[in-house]
């Protein structure tokens, strides 16, 4: 193991954040602060055509809510095209790089001449071996000696030992004939200055992994170790996308899961620890090992996310959920909340969290602390208080007048009143939790009635009544 842990994530500003890669992230992420390390940003931006400002807004975005803190500043790789560039001539100069002036049309040749051949398409250069003396003044692209014998070895930390034969690995190009580096050179130029250690992504690159190593040898730097991750893949098997529902990290919050949630559940995404389904950040960092990723694919699971977010809201400290809240309401771009609907709403969290399974749903129970008289009832509720119901809501309200405030008084009340009208407190239940909050779902009528007080109880039952 080196001196210091060094992981990095490097997502492309061309779209939105995919939850696949703020999975990778965690990981990283977690692995860092496990070891003691530093976990670092870098925003490959190199297509320029695609790459947007809003796009990298994003990615901030959704790392900052997913609480992924990096170290230092983010890296931008287009601002280091001269450095790749310069690693390319280094290689060129050494000897295991060389100029290569083939046209794309001679390419196309000697692969539809081999196709016909049944011999294989991969392109071997005339210009890897050629006498520097008949280079031609023409245009050029650097492309990387690789070996032609024997295998490449990935000893991956979580696919184990993959091989490949270097005769099915192609003379990558480093540099193009505009002096613009490539993805494949850009990304370990960037590994080895930035010191990473720990190449944690998903398996799609894999077999990036065996071409990127022969850069890493010829320029005689140390290999990282590396870490292929599964695929993430929708509930019917097939890779995760947009018709399984929400795929980018910023479409979670706006859903209303809680961070600690969402990191939790992708922890547990191809990573487990014995039968362990919830588990805090401090859990995470505790049991978290490379060994313990699993090889296979991870498929997206809506209804364990929604059970695990349920418990992460019943779990955590009021003033944390609080900050959730008031994110999550920033994200959807509605209203902040006022002074006083803060401190209503800390007041109920104890009624309000142990039901709730995301945000919304929490607010929604919450509607009568945020809302003001006089309350107008929903629909469901406006027919709970027909003219029966307000003409009892009336008549409870003198017993309440002089009732002791507590739960137990409150029961004793509200059961006798019922008694005496040969009714169960059931059906004077529905009534109450229309006129306290407009709605039919809400916490029980004892709990509204405590957190708002006496007066405001009356006076609500007094508006229902009237």
């Amino acid at each position: 193991m080196p001196a210091q842990v060094v992981t990095r994530i490097a997502p492309s500003p061309t779209g939105t954040m995919h939850i696949g890669t703020a999975r990778t992230g965690l990981f990283n992420w977690i692995f860092a602060r496990k070891m003691g390390g530093k976990f670092l940003l870098r925003i490959e931006d190199t297509d320029r055509a695609r790459s947007t400002p809003e796009a990298t807004d994003a990615i901030y975005g959704g790392m900052r809510w997913l609480g992924l803190e990096w170290d230092g500043d983010a890296v931008s790789q287009f601002e280091r095209v001269e450095r790749h560039a310069e690693v390319a001539h280094q290689m060129l100069a050494a000897g295991t790089a060389y100029k290569c002036f083939a046209t794309q049309d001679e390419i196309a040749a000697f692969r539809e001449e081999a196709k016909a051949e049944g011999r294989s398409t991969l392109y071997l250069s005339p210009w890897r071996d050629a006498d520097p003396a008949t280079h031609p003044d023409a245009p050029f692209v650097i492309r990387l000696k690789a070996p032609r014998e024997g295998d490449t070895v990935i000893e991956d930390a979580v696919q184990g030992t993959v091989t490949f034969k270097n005769s099915t690995l192609d003379d990558m190009i480093l540099l193009r004939s505009d002096g613009t580096p490539t993805y494949m050179l850009a990304v370990v130029v960037d590994d080895f200055d930035m010191g990473v250690t720990h190449v944690i992504r998903g398996d799609d690159h894999l077999n990036n992994a065996a071409r990127q190593c022969h850069i890493y040898t010829a320029m005689g730097w140390p290999l990282p170790v590396y870490a292929h991750l599964p695929l993430i893949l929708g509930p019917d098997g097939k890779k995760l996308s947009k018709r399984h529902g929400a795929t980018g990290v910023e479409e979670y919050q706006k859903m209303g899961y809680p961070a600690p949630a969402m990191r939790n559940y992708l922890a547990r995404l191809g990573w487990s620890h014995g039968d362990d389904e919830f588990f805090t950040d401090e859990q995470a960092r505790e049991w978290f090992s490379l060994d313990g990723i699993n090889k296979a694919a991870a498929r997206f699971d809506f209804k364990k996310l929604d059970n695990l977010s349920g418990q992460h809201i019943a779990a955590m400290d009021d003033m944390d959920l609080m900050g959730e809240i008031e994110a999550y309401l920033t994200a959807i771009e509605a209203q902040e909340l006022t002074e006083t609907q803060k401190d209503g709403l800390l007041r109920a969290m104890y009624c309000l969290k142990p039901s709730a399974r995301t945000l919304p749903q929490l607010l929604e129970k919450a509607a009568f602390v945020l809302g003001q008289r006089p309350f107008i009832p929903d629909e469901k509720a406006a027919k709970v208080l027909d003219p029966v119901s307000r003409g009892i809501l009336s008549e409870l309200t003198p017993h309440l007048q002089n009732a002791s405030w507590n739960r137990e008084a409150l029961e004793a009340t509200l059961g006798e009143f019922a008694e005496s009208k040969n009714s169960k407190f059931g059906q004077l239940a529905g009534p109450l939790r229309a006129a306290l909050s407009g709605r039919t779902a809400t916490p029980s009528v004892f709990d509204m009635m405590l957190v708002i007080g006496r007066a405001e109880t009356l006076a609500r039952l007094q508006d229902a009544a009237t």
